[in-house]
This record gives structure tokens, C-alpha cells and sequence, in this order.
């Protein structure tokens, strides 16, 4: 047992060492659109369940969260937040480069996500390693132990480096944190790099890419079909809105969807509503198990 887990995580150092030899020289500019990030006010459904008390965590923007390892975090809450109601919870990790401030502002999501109820955190980018990845592992419990959050609810995305790290998340064995879902946008990890990997237990997938990405061409396409494979779906599919496909008669709480949009590498696809509406019905899902 021990020589298969060091042989593991040499294996998982080597692969990761490899992507980030080529995510680390990207350079991720801010999106043209969804500039503003303020927190807006949510809609709780009026028998949310309310579970937590006595957490010091409060309503608003919090920009100086570190985890033990150093990594700086910013946590953003809804407007109302409700310190007894369990909230579901967005971690983005960001694209090499980037501090959790310029991820904020290259995504967007703050507005719409806290609106649809959930707290979003963004972590500032280290140089993925393992360390690293078992040090970002530990954000969420961590904002859980200050802010009301559903430990059943707790979904990752990010761009390019960070698109790479939400997927390890839900792969890699013993991080101590499995994600409810993951929403990868342009990440360097293909099917081939996932084979090497045993499947994690279902889950929802939506991942994002753009056909004009130059620098991990096909790798969403390619990721999405080994996720579906995993999941259990059909190989089959079925368009959606805006240039999505879903795979087929996957399990109801790990449905797989893949986004191909347009533009380089760099920059962050058009698809929050998307992504958003994709995790809110999957928070719902597992709200309601």
C-alpha cells in the first residue's frame, strides 16, 4: 500500500509538473465583459433549512483569508447572507499568474453567483504541486468554519492553471476534499492524462473550452468524453443552448456537459449563466437528497 502511493503521487508530481510547464508561461487577460464585482442580494427559498450558529463570519467582502500554507483567498458573500442558512459554495482557482483580485475581475462571477445564493471564494495562484493542491484543498473548510456553508454543496472552476487544479480536485485521492462538482474552463488536462488516473465516485462535470485554443487544443472535448465515460453516460449526445453538448443518460446527479465557445486561450468563456444555472440545479439536487 505504501509503494502504490508513492507511486502515485510521483506519477501525479510528474504529470502535473508537465502541464504547468506549459500553463505557466500563459499570461490570462481580463474578460471584456462582466467588469463589476459586487455582491448582490440572493434568493433563499423559504423553507431553506437553517442549520449553523454561533460563526463569526459576516456579510460582505473579505480579502484577507490565508490558508495555512499561505495562500491568499478572498471570500465574497450575498448581500443578505444569513448566518444560520447553509449556502452552497464557489471556489475559483485562477490561471497562472493571477492574483484571486485579477480572477475575480477576469471571470465575473461574483454578481450573478452570489445572486444565485452561493458564497464565492477566490484563491490567488501558486505553482501547482502537490502541496500546492493539498494546501487549496483546504479552503473550504476553512471558509466553513466562518461562514454557514452546505458541505454537500461545495463546487470548483477556474481558467487554464486553475481550470487544471479544479479538475485534480475531484481525481486526485487523498486531498482530503471531494468537490460536489467541478466546471474546468480551458484546462490543460486531457483524456489521455485522465486515463492514468482511477475514476472518482460520479459527479456533475461541465466543462468549458474554446475551439480557438491554441495552446491545449481538443483537451475539453476530449476531458468531457473521459468524464462521461466515468460518470457512466452514454457515449451518445444532445445539443443545448449556446453551442453545448450533454452527454446521454447520464446518472441524475452527474449529468456531463461540454461548452466550446470562441476566442484564444486566455480568455474566460461568456458562459457564466450557463456554468451557474448548470451548479444551482446540482445544488438543488443534492439539497434536496
Amino acid at each position: 500500500m505504501r509503494n502504490t502511493m508513492k507511486r502515485y503521487r510521483e506519477r501525479t508530481v510528474a504529470r502535473v509538473g508537465r502541464l504547468l510547464l506549459m500553463a505557466v508561461l500563459v499570461v490570462v487577460t481580463p474578460a471584456c465583459t462582466e467588469e463589476v464585482i459586487a455582491p448582490a442580494a440572493t434568493h433563499y427559498r423559504d423553507d431553506e433549512p437553517r442549520v449553523c450558529a454561533a460563526l463569526p463570519g459576516v456579510a460582505g467582502r473579505h480579502d484577507n483569508e490565508h490558508t495555512t500554507g499561505g495562500i491568499r483567498y478572498r471570500v465574497r458573500t450575498p448581500a443578505n447572507y444569513d448566518a444560520a442558512v447553509a449556502h452552497p459554495l464557489l471556489l475559483v482557482y485562477p490561471g497562472a499568474g493571477q492574483s484571486g483580485a485579477a480572477s475575480e475581475r477576469h471571470t465575473g462571477l461574483t454578481p450573478a453567483a452570489t445572486a444565485a445564493g452561493f458564497i464565492v471564494a477566490y484563491a490567488d495562484h501558486r505553482r501547482l504541486s502537490l502541496p500546492v493542491l493539498d494546501d487549496l484543498a483546504t479552503i473550504p473548510a476553512a471558509i466553513a468554519a466562518r461562514w454557514c456553508v452546505d458541505p454537500g454543496r461545495v463546487y470548483v472552476t477556474g481558467h487554464s492553471d486553475g481550470g487544471t487544479a479544479a479538475a485534480a480536485m475531484a481525481f486526485r485521492a487523498d486531498d482530503g476534499f471531494t468537490p460536489a462538482g467541478i466546471a474546468p474552463s480551458a484546462a490543460g488536462i486531457n483524456a489521455d492524462d485522465l486515463a492514468t488516473y482511477a475514476c472518482p465516485q460520479p459527479l456533475p462535470v461541465i466543462i468549458l473550452h474554446s475551439a480557438d485554443d491554441k495552446l491545449f487544443p481538443g483537451f475539453g472535448r476530449s476531458a468531457a468524453q473521459w468524464w462521461a465515460a466515468c460518470n457512466g453516460c452514454a457515449t451518445t449526445t444532445h445539443a443545448t443552448r449556446e453551442r453545448c453538448i450533454e452527454f446521454d443518460h447520464c446518472p441524475e446527479r452527474a449529468r456531463v456537459r461540454y461548452c466550446e465557445g470562441d476566442g484564444s486561450h486566455r480568455r474566460w468563456p461568456a458562459r457564466n449563466a450557463t456554468l451557474l444555472q448548470f451548479l444551482r440545479d446540482a445544488a438543488v439536487t443534492n439539497a434536496d437528497d
